[in-house]
């Protein structure tokens, strides 16, 4: 029960330009807290930012 309150956190980089992607895609970038190229967020890892991050992947890295 020691572990049950152990967060895991993941760091997220937007690495590629939103300009052409779709409006969805834009406001799940925004949702994770992510604005101009190679800005950094750390946020904790649920199920629904695991389908955020799913779902741009193609725009983001993970750490």
């Amino acid at each position: 029960m020691t572990n049950a309150k152990q967060t895991n956190m993941v760091k997220v980089t937007l690495i590629k330009s939103l300009i052409g992607t779709k409006k969805s895609h834009r406001a799940t970038v925004k949702g994770l807290g992510l604005r101009k190229l190679n800005s950094s967020s750390t946020i904790v890892e649920t199920p629904e930012t695991k389908g955020m991050i799913n779902k741009v992947s193609y725009l983001i890295k993970c750490e």
